[in-house]
């Protein structure tokens, strides 16, 4: 017997085996195939919704101004105890740092970011770091600054520059929900006075529910009506509904502040009919913004209810009939529950987009109608506070997130149920 001869397998282990091989590559190219298909949708998601969202989350807590232009005044005052007032090694860290950020036209961003945190910071910076650019003290100690500006007794001006000397920081999480950090370092809530952003908060959802529960009561009879009627009445009744797509939001706003001014066909119409005597206030106040956002968000409520009520077979109402079911409670009964997800969809829908409206509560709401959304664009463009307006956009976002996980877990509860 030849020991040396190789080993080979019988020929139909060798064909399994090779077949195996064959549908590994297979499936392998089939999911690079898979991959390469989505690839682009994963790179527009990822580019246009993704990073977005990302960056605006890290500029809520991003803090650079003092650790990019300060760095010597970052490092000593962490070793400062915050009692009393800092020692000479601080404060001839922060006058170096002054004069240098001066020369570098980098001071009015370092004065702006701590005056988000204690009025008055800004000037108090600036007015320091040019008497200290125009003659540098040959000993900068309190007595330095003092000359330079009184203020700087004062401890809470240091505390101020301690808070912010950290790469991250909950300021502007904290001042979005009206609360602060204090000297001591407990969290407390900001004066009466400066308490706003909670009450814009729930404002902004109370127009929301408003807005859905009127799209609802509207919508549904309407996307009853277009999923019943004969093809003949449905199709002009659809290109009813699809018009304000073809519209620009802008126009349909503008046409909203002609129509409800006091001299407008509103109430010219009401009093000419005699149901009115005084023009009713409905530009730049409450009522205006419900009518111009019910007006925008409507098609958002009709469509996912005509999908659903379209799907529904007539024959489970007459079947409820036929076993001796009034019409009305056969509606309720069989034909409601059914319509559901159709409801739970617009609804959704339509108070997710009514939280972040901007355009229209802006030109037809008054100053005490105004949405979150109006204070993330003022301090995007007005204040170019980017921390702040990050902050308020993070609460949208929190608030959208959980909204669409109750309605999720609602919808699946009722799915269950259901079966």
């Amino acid at each position: 017997m030849d020991q040396t001869a190789p080993i080979t397998a019988p020929e139909g282990i060798a064909d399994d085996i090779s077949l195996k091989v064959k549908l590994r590559r297979a499936e392998r190219k089939r999911k690079l195939h898979a991959m390469a298909l989505i690839a682009p949708l994963f790179i527009f998601t990822l580019s246009i919704f993704i990073i977005p969202i990302g960056l605006m989350l890290w500029r809520s807590v991003d803090n650079p101004e003092l650790i990019t232009y300060m760095p010597r005044t970052v490092i000593e005052i962490q070793n400062w105890s915050g009692e009393g007032l800092p020692d000479d090694v601080v404060l001839g860290a922060m006058a170096l740092d002054l004069r240098e950020a001066y020369k570098a036209k980098k001071v009015a961003m370092v004065g702006k970011r701590l005056n988000y945190d204690v009025s008055g910071m800004r000037s108090l910076i600036m007015r320091t770091a040019r008497k200290f650019n125009r003659q540098f003290p040959d000993q900068p100690n309190l007595d330095a600054f003092l000359k330079a500006d009184k203020r700087w007794s004062d401890v809470k001006y240091w505390h101020a520059i301690k808070r912010a000397s950290d790469s991250m920081t909950p300021f502007y999480i904290l001042a979005s929900i009206d609360r602060q950090v204090i000297d001591n370092g407990e969290i407390e809530r900001v004066p009466e006075n400066q308490a706003i952003y909670v009450n814009i908060f729930w404002r902004t959802l109370w127009i929301a529910g408003i807005v859905t529960l009127s799209c609802l009561l509207i919508g549904f009879p309407v996307a009853y009506l277009l999923a019943n009627a004969p093809a003949k009445w449905a199709n002009p009744l659809m290109i009813c509904v699809l018009l304000p797509f073809w519209t620009s939001l802008m126009v349909r706003t503008s046409a909203w502040v002609v129509l409800l001014q006091k001299n407008g066909l509103i109430n010219s119409t009401l009093q000419g009919v005699g149901v009115i005597d005084d023009p009713l206030t409905l530009l730049f106040a409450r009522p205006g913004v419900y009518i111009g956002l019910v007006h925008i968000l409507l098609p958002f409520v009709i469509l996912p209810l005509y999908s659903v009520m379209k799907s529904i077979s007539p024959i489970y109402v007459r079947a409820a009939e036929s076993l001796g079911a009034h019409p009305a409670v056969a509606f309720i009964r069989v034909y409601l529950p059914q319509t559901l997800p159709g409801i739970g969809a617009g609804g959704i829908l339509a108070f997710i987009l009514a939280v972040g409206y901007y355009i229209t509560p802006a030109l037809i709401g008054g100053p005490k109608d105004q949405m979150l959304s109006y204070f993330i664009a003022y301090h995007a463009d007005s204040t170019l506070n980017w921390g702040m307006a990050s902050a308020l956009g993070m609460m949208l976002l929190a608030t959208t997130m959980i909204l669409f996980s109750i309605y999720n877990r609602l919808t699946n509860a009722t799915g269950v149920k259901m079966g």
